[in-house]
């Protein structure tokens, strides 16, 4: 039986709603045209050493076939007893936190157990690309809230406007990609009583939970008062241990909601890597100066990349958190984000992600781009060597 090119050509409903990483397609133009990638939230420099041997340690002891499908007991333990230390917040390693393939992996698996088609999820918008297509995945309907520039803040008016009685969950991401902003206590105070009004979960991706500058503290929505039984914290090893490739992600979650997820894990990915797991729970073990070592590390890189905008006269939001800067870009004349972007990888030599692609479709976020800077200092010194000549370029451009 031949296949009609009609049948061959139909794809989901879902599927034509939303397009592809646009972040990930940054990453893949400036290998094409051999820019310095400022795009991609991945570090070009090594994990730490220790971390390696322990991988290596694992293959060699055997540790090469299936674990458990939601976590390896030594990587579950080790999570249980950091975020003890870490936020306060005690979890059954048997009954509460699962193992996924990545805080990806963990997000729309928890989107697929405990949201149903019809239901919305309310999200703050910039948001991080992977949320609006998340829930449209699980049949649910995205309802945005904005975050207004310069301190990217919520209107707590229409923040409560958004909740209905179709509300199931809001998604939480501190510290926020792409603008930088943690969510303060009072913040997530306001947050957290709408949601304990309304019966609403909150999902919480917390994966720069230790990158984080000037004082400026993260909070976890679960170790608030009454919300620890209403959040889903969604996390990963990528940021914290310079290991993104490893897809490592973790969701912490009470009896009754991690089953659910651990069901939708399970068919989704069976289970993360194994050998890598084991690595994971010598991460779990690292002191407290190894987190203070990663800030104190990262704040130089972003000073660095603050330095660099300064001196190329790209005006940007001074991020309190995570490892991006969020750019304006208005006064430069383009069109739009993705025309300026282009024009960076093509004639400039650099890789960013255009600011739309942190929107709903429209033109919100048309004025924006973001800089990655977790990069060695040689790199970004490469790209401060070509962004200092951004106005000449601009100048020699064909209008």
């Amino acid at each position: 039986m031949s296949i009609s090119p009609e049948l061959r050509k139909r794809i989901s409903q879902k599927a034509g709603t939303f397009t592809e990483s646009v972040i990930r397609e940054m990453t893949r133009l400036a290998v094409k045209h051999k820019c310095v990638n400022l795009a991609q939230g991945m570090p070009d420099f090594a994990c730490p050493e220790e971390l390696k041997k322990a991988a290596h340690q694992a293959i060699d002891d055997d540790i090469n076939q299936y674990a458990i499908t939601w976590g390896d007991k030594p990587f579950r333990d080790a999570i249980a007893a950091k975020y003890k230390n870490w936020i306060a917040v005690e979890y059954d390693p048997e009954t509460e936190i699962t193992v996924t393939c990545g805080a990806t992996e963990g997000m729309i698996s928890t989107m697929l157990a405990l949201v149903d088609p019809e239901d919305e999820v309310i999200v703050f918008e910039p948001y991080y690309e992977n949320y609006g297509p998340d829930a449209i995945l699980a049949g649910a309907r995205p309802r945005y809230v904005s975050l207004a520039p310069p301190n990217w803040e919520f209107d707590e008016k229409e923040l409560e406007a958004a909740f209905t009685s179709r509300t199931r969950a809001l998604v939480l991401n501190t510290p926020h990609n792409p603008t930088g902003k943690i969510f303060s206590k009072a913040e997530l105070e306001v947050i957290g009583r709408l949601c304990r009004k309304h019966g609403v979960y909150v999902f919480t991706d917390e994966p720069y939970e230790h990158i984080t500058f000037d004082g400026t503290k993260h909070v976890s929505m679960a170790s608030l008062p009454e919300m620890r039984d209403l959040t889903v914290t969604v996390n990963s090893l990528s940021k914290t241990y310079s290991v993104t490739g490893w897809r490592l992600g973790t969701v912490l979650a009470p009896p009754e909601l991690t089953s659910a997820i651990r069901k939708v894990h399970d068919f989704l990915t069976v289970g993360a890597a194994a050998p890598l797991q084991r690595a994971g729970a010598f991460a779990m073990s690292l002191p407290e100066s190894y987190y203070q070592k990663l800030a104190n590390e990262y704040a130089t890189r972003r000073d660095t990349m603050l330095q660099i905008l300064d001196e190329c006269g790209i005006p940007y939001f001074k991020p309190a958190g995570a490892y991006y800067v969020f750019c304006d870009i208005s006064k430069f004349g383009f069109e739009n984000d993705v025309k300026f972007t282009e024009f960076l990888v093509k004639e400039v030599g650099v890789a960013v992600v255009p600011g739309s692609s942190f929107f709903r479709p429209g033109d919100r976020g048309s004025n924006y781009i973001r800089f990655c800077f977790a990069k060695k200092h040689e790199t970004l010194m490469a790209a401060r060597e070509r962004l200092l000549k951004l106005h000449e370029k601009i100048a020699q451009r064909t209008p």
